[in-house]
């Protein structure tokens, strides 16, 4: 599908955990009057078990397969913001299919304020090793062409999720808007 005959209805948030996308989701779903979505809450939702849980017991790939799952589902959405888990964009469907109907913005952060906002959190399974920082920085480096391919990079380092939020409201409205 070619940028002119691509129709924009929703707004989707990727990168990696800890830049903000569910915070800042909120707020622009809240400004323009969409729905919220985020794909880690879908999954637990439709498979009542929490992440950490599904990559224990199925591992990244078994989790990777229900986050397909999802984003095909998402496809049929409109008027929603909608979250991804940090690794949704690692697989090319995915991203693609985001593509298709949203206009996809990447929060991007540095590993040390990554670390900052994760570390007390004991819900992050691929944090869960002696240095979690070090393991920031080789998934960053690992994920950073996936996350490039993003339609727009906000860097949310030391601003605010309300600056981050009106950032990615400008852009999308840009984005919407008809030659």
């Amino acid at each position: 599908m070619s940028d002119d005959t691509r129709v924009i209805s929703n707004l989707a948030l990727i990168g990696f955990m800890g830049t903000g996308k569910s915070s800042t989701g909120h707020i622009v779903a809240e400004l323009l009057g969409f729905e919220f979505l985020d794909t880690d809450q879908l999954i637990e939702e439709q498979t009542g078990k929490s992440i950490s849980e599904i990559f224990s017991q199925s591992g990244e790939v078994g989790f990777r397969t229900l986050e397909k799952r999802v984003g095909q589902w998402l496809a049929s959405k409109t008027k929603t913001v909608i979250a991804t888990g940090g690794g949704f964009v690692t697989s090319r469907e995915n991203l693609d299919s985001l593509k298709a109907h949203a206009l996809v913005v990447c929060l991007w952060a540095s590993p040390e304020a990554i670390y900052e906002r994760v570390r007390h959190q004991s819900h992050r399974p691929l944090l869960r090793e002696p240095d979690p920082l070090e393991k920031i920085r080789r998934m960053l480096v690992e994920r950073e062409p996936n996350y490039r391919q993003a339609d727009v990079l906000v860097n949310t380092d030391l601003r605010s999720s309300r600056e981050v939020a009106q950032q990615i409201l400008h852009h999308f409205q840009s984005a919407r808007k008809t030659p």
